[in-house]
C-alpha cells in the first residue's frame, strides 16, 4: 500500500504543477495521462497503481478540481513491455493531448517513452521506477521513489558489515530495474573488498533457473542477491530443490504476498531491503489516507 500511497501523493503534487501550467480557458476538464501495466503478469502492480490514483482523482475533484476544472485520467495499457510505453505515451500525447503523464511502473518502460516526453516538454512521474538511469533521463522526467543506488548501496553495506559476508553471487532480472540495482550492489559490495563470485541473468517470462542456479551452486556463494519481481517464488522453491543454502537477499520487490504464496517455506529466512511506511503512524497525512482507502477499497 506504501506505493499507492507514493501515487495518491504525487497525483496531488501534479495538481499543483498543473494549476500554473494549464490556462487554456475553452478547455473543461484537465486530462493527465498514465501508463501503466494493467493487463500481464504485472497487472496487480497496475492495479494497485491506479487504486492510488482513483482515490486521489477522487479527492482532488471532490474540492472543485484545478482552477474550477476537473481532472480526468486517460489510461493506456504497456503491460510491463518498453515497445507497448512507446505507443501508449505517444496516443496520449498526439490524440490525447494529456498535460502530464503519470508512469510507467517499470524502469525499462519509463526509460523507453522518457526521450518521448522530454522532446514534446510534458511532464513524466514515475512512482515506482527506479533504476539510477532514470536520474538523468531529461528535464521533464521525474520521480516519487528512491533510486536503486540507495537500496543496493544499503544491502551491500548490510552485506558486508553486519552480516560478514565476503562471497555473493547475482541473480537477477534482465531488464533495466534487474541491471541497475545489481551493479550497484555489486560496486558497494567489491569496493568494501567483497568478491562477486557470479552474475547470472533470467527472463522476465522465465520459469525455469536451474541452468543459473547451478552455475551459482558451482560457486559455493555465502548469499545470493536475488532481483526480480513474482518469479522470485519459483527461484526459492528450485534452489530449495537443488540443495542450494546459501543465504538469500532480496529488494524491495520482495513484499509481494505472490511470492510468499508461490515459495511457501522456501522463502524462510529471506532478508530484503525496503523503503519505511507505517500504515499505523500518528502522522495526520498517512492516517488520511489510510481511511480514505480502507473507505474506498475495503482493504488497508
Amino acid at each position: 500500500m506504501k506505493r499507492i500511497f507514493v501515487i495518491m501523493m504525487m497525483l496531488i503534487s501534479l495538481g499543483v504543477f498543473l494549476i500554473n501550467s494549464c490556462t487554456n480557458k475553452e478547455e473543461e476538464v484537465i486530462k493527465i495521462g498514465a501508463i501503466l501495466p494493467l493487463t500481464g503478469d504485472a497487472a496487480k502492480y497496475g492495479e494497485i497503481a491506479k487504486n492510488g490514483i482513483e482515490l486521489a482523482l477522487d479527492e482532488i475533484n471532490s474540492e472543485g478540481g484545478i482552477n474550477g476544472k476537473n481532472i480526468v485520467m486517460v489510461y493506456e495499457d504497456t503491460k510491463g513491455d518498453p515497445k507497448l510505453g512507446v505507443t501508449a505515451i505517444q496516443k496520449l500525447i498526439t490524440i490525447n493531448k494529456v498535460k502530464a503523464i503519470i508512469g510507467d511502473l517499470f524502469s525499462s518502460v519509463t526509460l523507453a517513452v522518457a526521450p518521448i516526453a522530454n522532446k514534446n516538454k510534458i511532464v513524466l512521474l514515475s512512482p515506482a521506477s527506479s533504476s539510477p538511469k532514470i536520474t538523468n533521463a531529461g528535464d521533464f522526467i521525474f520521480r516519487n521513489c528512491p533510486s536503486d543506488v540507495y537500496e543496493g548501496s544499503v544491502m551491500a553495506n548490510h552485506a558486508y558489515d553486519i552480516l560478514n559476508y565476503r562471497k555473493v553471487a547475482l541473480l537477477y532480472i534482465n531488464n533495466d530495474y534487474g541491471l541497475g540495482i545489481k551493479n550497484v550492489f555489486g560496486k558497494v559490495f567489491s569496493e568494501k573488498g567483497g568478491a562477486i563470485v557470479t552474475e547470472e541473468a533470467f527472463d522476465q517470462n522465465s520459469n525455469d533457473f536451474k541452468s543459473q542456479l547451478l552455475k551459482i551452486k558451482n560457486k559455493n556463494p555465502e548469499a545470493i542477491y536475488l532481483v526480480g519481481y513474482k518469479k522470485m517464488g519459483h527461484i526459492l522453491k528450485q534452489t530449495k530443490e537443488m540443495g542450494i543454502q546459501s543465504q538469500f537477499l532480496s529488494t524491495v520487490m520482495f513484499e509481494d504476498p505472490e511470492i510468499l504464496e508461490i515459495a511457501k517455506n522456501s522463502a524462510e529466512g529471506v532478508i530484503y531491503s525496503a523503503s519505511a511506511f507505517n500504515p499505523e503512524s500518528d502522522e495526520s497525512l498517512i492516517q488520511d489516507f489510510v481511511q480514505s482507502y480502507e473507505n474506498k477499497y475495503n482493504q488497508v
